[in-house]
């Protein structure tokens, strides 16, 4: 039985950025067919909420613990947006650059990446990419100020909701995270010319089901080569 270690080199990782934003509006058939780079992205922050202890007493103890739902939200801050996010953000265009209010909000999927570092290699290590499926937009405020010495670009930032997806064999699910020092690196490159679309493909958003499939039997690490 081996004696266990801390902070060995190579295995002290950090996980940081945030970029490579891509937004999936949903189609009436719930899919993601077409993907639009989100310039621009300067945080996601995940919001997670639910799995909340029920406490159960019976025989004068407590006799369990029910847990409720959990569900995902996140946070999307961005100096700029995707034109065709307007319709996730309740905008409709009546007219060549005229948009109005107010109006149904669109379901929509997004993708992004982090950077996976450890002490050696550091932000070359690796990355995650992020994937969020049934998302929808809440309403956000908007702060306008004028320009002055030290002018500031306007960070827009929506709160996020989420509707998950059904996954064959587990309960449905709102997000998936791909580990690019854990997967192996052919079916890791099939999958972001999925995502980013390639030289004669439409960027899309794989359904979970379909992305589990992919990597079904990996066992190669790209980290390491094993």
């Amino acid at each position: 039985m081996a004696k266990l270690t801390w902070d060995e080199t190579g295995a002290r990782l950090y996980e940081t950025g945030v970029r490579m934003g891509v937004l999936y509006p949903q189609a009436a058939d719930g899919n993601y067919p077409k993907g639009i780079a989100w310039n621009g992205l300067t945080a996601v922050n995940e919001n997670p909420s639910g799995a909340e202890a029920n406490k159960q007493y019976a025989d004068d103890i407590n006799y369990l613990n029910l847990y409720s739902a959990e569900e995902f939200g996140c946070t999307i801050e961005a100096f700029t947006y995707p034109e065709e996010f307007a319709e996730c953000d309740g905008s409709a265009e009546v007219a060549e650059g005229v948009y109005i209010g107010q109006q149904d909000r669109k379901a929509f999927g997004f993708c992004y990446r982090t950077v996976v570092g450890n002490d050696v290699q550091n932000d070359a290590y690796g990355y995650k990419i992020h994937l969020v499926y049934g998302a929808k937009a809440s309403p956000s405020s908007k702060g306008y100020q004028t320009i002055n010495n030290s002018p500031e670009a306007i960070n827009f930032s929506w709160e996020v909701t989420t509707t998950p997806v059904n996954v064959e064999g587990h309960k449905p699910v709102a997000t998936l995270t791909i580990d690019s020092t854990k997967v192996d690196s052919a079916k890791l490159k099939a999958l972001e010319e999925k995502l980013y679309g390639g030289a004669s493909t439409e960027a899309q958003l794989p359904l979970p089901d379909e992305i589990i499939a992919m990597f079904a039997g990996s066992t190669t690490n790209p980290s390491t080569g094993d």
